[in-house]
């Protein structure tokens, strides 16, 4: 904390900017030595104001490297709370690694991983949870995560987690009060007011908990798998769910062997849809192989589109070779066109609707074209109906971050277990070591009581220069 660091924070490769930044002690120091106002030089010797933008030259043995722009920020109003130098120069490889050799020769030593946001932490300027939210906000794949990651970046989470915290310590407080002054305090008969706290934080445990569970897609996406036998139209739906040619389209059966997958956004919800091969009986290796995998993805995905045409006749026994009746599924009757007119009135002669097992009568169905791009928007609300249903995206969840879920879920069971132990009137020694461990978890999630192995484990995943 000491010394000062330094690293490139914008992307290698050809752009318009690159951003070279400095933090501690030394970092405008050394930044004075390398920057002069003039092709010429010398170096600059004025007092380099803060938070101000200067305009000059970054010279090498004065020569002039590249025309940049050079920021300070001292501290404590900076990033990470200590003087700050940002300087931006031209984006090309060459020219950013000459500028950070020549910092790092001036006395600064190159960043490790996340370690700008580390400082930044350890400078209590902001929280873990705070910290986290900044690669969450990098990594934010749709609008609606990066809409929690921005609430949580704001220190949302980190206030409500303070406040259970703070709840739970005055419940502590009057344990150990009692451990301490046993002969001056009655031993409390009446244990409504304690348990009514705990219970309010276990509610809200429980609450994060459930809204984890409820947006952990958030990071990955809700994982989509289109299935049935082959030639139903699976890879024309998913080029239209994808508006791109994706996945081929032909009139042969068995055209698409292994798995397609592609990302793809819908009302900001980010979703990975997969094109999985025709479920059929076969002798062929390959098909057999590729049928193997579709099952795979059957079986990982949150929502199974299973595609039948009409004209179909489904046994139970076959309809449940395809697809695990414990999935959540919808079925998608495609080809629609072959029995209704533009008017929607039935084709004489046409095929009929699917016939499918009683099984199925439960199973949301929806009819669509996917050649004449018919029914393509209602299916699109009705997978995000299925998937998202009452989710509030009103930005106040926890980020759907495993660690969080983790703590919570163990401080929830100190919690249940100092409840039961003040209705059956347990001594308090062991109250109190229920009630520690649960503020600790709680702790562990803005960094209070966090241990080095996990803060390493967090900031070693951010890039450089972060």
């Amino acid at each position: 904390m000491n010394d000062t660091i330094a690293a490139i924070a914008t992307p290698f490769g050809s752009g318009g900017i690159g951003v070279i930044r400095m933090s501690g002690p030394d970092a405008v120091a050394i930044a004075a030595q390398f920057f002069s106002r003039t092709r010429t030089g010398p170096p600059f010797t004025g007092n380099l104001k803060t938070h101000q933008v200067y305009h000059g030259y970054f010279l090498d043995s004065g020569e002039v490297i590249d025309e940049v722009l050079l920021i300070p920020m001292r501290g404590p109003k900076s990033y990470t709370a200590e003087d700050v130098v940002e300087i931006q120069a031209h984006s090309g490889t060459v020219v950013l690694k000459q500028i950070l050799e020549c910092l790092l020769s001036g006395g600064a030593r190159l960043a490790d991983p996340g370690e700008f946001t580390r400082r930044a932490f350890l400078n209590q300027r902001i929280d873990l949870t705070q910290a986290e939210a900044v690669a969450d906000i990098i990594n934010a794949r749709s609008t609606a995560a990066l809409k929690f990651a921005a609430a949580q970046n704001t220190g949302a989470l980190k206030h409500q987690i303070q406040e259970m915290r703070n709840q739970l310590i005055q419940v502590l407080s009057q344990v150990e009060v009692s451990i301490d002054f046993p002969d001056d305090v009655p031993r409390e008969n009446d244990p409504s007011q304690s348990t009514a706290d705990i219970d309010s934080v276990m509610d809200r445990c429980r609450e994060f908990i459930r809204q984890h569970e409820e947006a952990c897609f958030l990071k990955e996406g809700i994982c989509l798998a289109i299935c049935g036998k082959p030639n139903v139209g699976k890879s024309s739906l998913m080029n239209r769910l994808l508006s791109k040619e994706k996945s081929i389209v032909t009139a042969l059966p068995g055209t698409t062997r292994d798995p397609i997958q592609e990302a793809m956004t819908m009302n900001g919800i980010p979703f990975v849809v997969t094109d999985t091969a025709g479920i059929h009986d076969t002798d062929d290796l390959v098909e057999i192989i590729g049928i193997e995998r579709a099952k795979d993805h059957i079986r990982g995905a949150d929502l199974v589109l299973f595609m039948v045409e009409p004209g179909t006749a489904l046994s139970e026994m076959e309809f449940k070779k395809m697809v695990p009746l414990d999935k959540r599924m919808l079925v998608v009757v495609n080809k629609i066109d072959l029995t209704r007119d533009t008017n929607g009135q039935a084709k004489p002669g046409g095929p009929g609707l699917p016939e499918l097992p009683e099984i199925c009568d439960q199973i949301p169905k929806i009819h669509i074209s996917a050649l004449h791009n018919q029914g393509i928007q209602p299916l699109k609300d009705k997978i995000m109906q299925l998937c998202i249903g009452d989710l509030t995206m009103d930005g106040s969840a926890v980020i759907p971050n495993l660690r969080h879920k983790t703590a919570l879920t163990k401080a929830l069971s100190f919690l249940e277990s100092a409840k039961q132990g003040l209705l059956t009137g347990q001594p308090e020694e062991t109250l109190a070591i229920d009630l520690k461990n649960s503020i600790d978890l709680l702790g562990s999630i803005t960094g209070e009581t966090a241990s080095i192995d996990i803060l390493d484990t967090i900031f070693n995943n951010f890039c450089i220069g972060k």
